[in-house]
């Protein structure tokens, strides 16, 4: 798609970044360009924000599912080929969504709701079908070096309440925060979902549920709920003896 491209990303844009969990070093030596258009009328006058990094497009078709509905406010940037991605959608004001170089997410979904974030670092490779679900102010932020195998599913939230019949109090995660630091490695199916923290180079098994946990660095988790079934370990992309 030909966008037509202008101002470089602003400061305060660049704020609202980091302010949502984004490494500022992520952000150095790239160069940033505003979408200028072909965007509805409502984008600019709502104050939304497109940009994409220099030499890099955007498919028309996940723009057009973006504006669906409209909305105010909203900040996305763009550091890498999103061309393998089946759906960027955005669910209310003030949303935020960063995917940063060297990242892919083959029939991967992203969804940031009202208030929310999602920022990809950089270097988060999902290899089939990864769905990233950040929203009720909530925020998925995922750091430098990620592999996701198929099927991995990201939600801060259930989106749907679950309460106490006796005391009508919410009982499932709402607005939760998710953070994967550096070299985390997700087994195929594996879901992450609630207040949760995976610690760098830690590695979540096959159909494990990590939720509501904090996964310490350098261990292996597995099950439903993980469980830490060895502590000390180190993985590499490279498939050697």
């Amino acid at each position: 798609m030909p966008w037509t491209r202008g101002d470089a990303l602003t400061d305060a844009h660049r704020s609202r970044l980091v302010t949502a969990g984004l490494d500022p070093q992520a952000l150095a030596g790239l160069s940033y360009r505003a979408v200028t258009g072909p965007l509805p009328q409502w984008w600019h006058e709502g104050g939304n924000a497109l940009y994409l990094r220099d030499g890099f497009d955007l498919p028309a078709r996940l723009v057009e599912l973006m504006v669906t509905y409209p909305f105010r406010d909203a900040l996305v940037v763009v550091g890498t080929d999103l061309e393998a991605l089946t759906c960027l959608l955005l669910g209310g004001d003030g949303a935020t969504v960063y995917v940063g170089r060297d990242s892919h997410l083959s029939a991967g979904e992203i969804y940031c709701g009202g208030g929310s974030a999602v920022i990809l670092t950089s270097g988060v490779v999902g290899t089939s079908r990864a769905q990233v679900d950040a929203r009720n102010g909530g925020s998925v932020v995922a750091d430098h070096d990620q592999l996701w195998a198929a099927g991995v599913y990201i939600a801060t939230d259930d989106m749907h309440r679950l309460e106490d019949a006796a005391t009508g109090q919410r009982i499932n995660p709402y607005g939760a925060h998710i953070r994967l630091r550096s070299h985390v490695w997700l087994g195929r199916d594996a879901v992450v979902t609630g207040h949760v923290e995976i610690g760098e180079g830690a590695v979540v098994g096959m159909r494990s549920l990590v939720r509501g946990q904090k996964v310490p660095p350098g261990t292996a988790v597995a099950g439903t709920p993980a469980r830490i079934i060895r502590e000390g370990v180190v993985w590499r992309g490279e498939d050697t003896p």
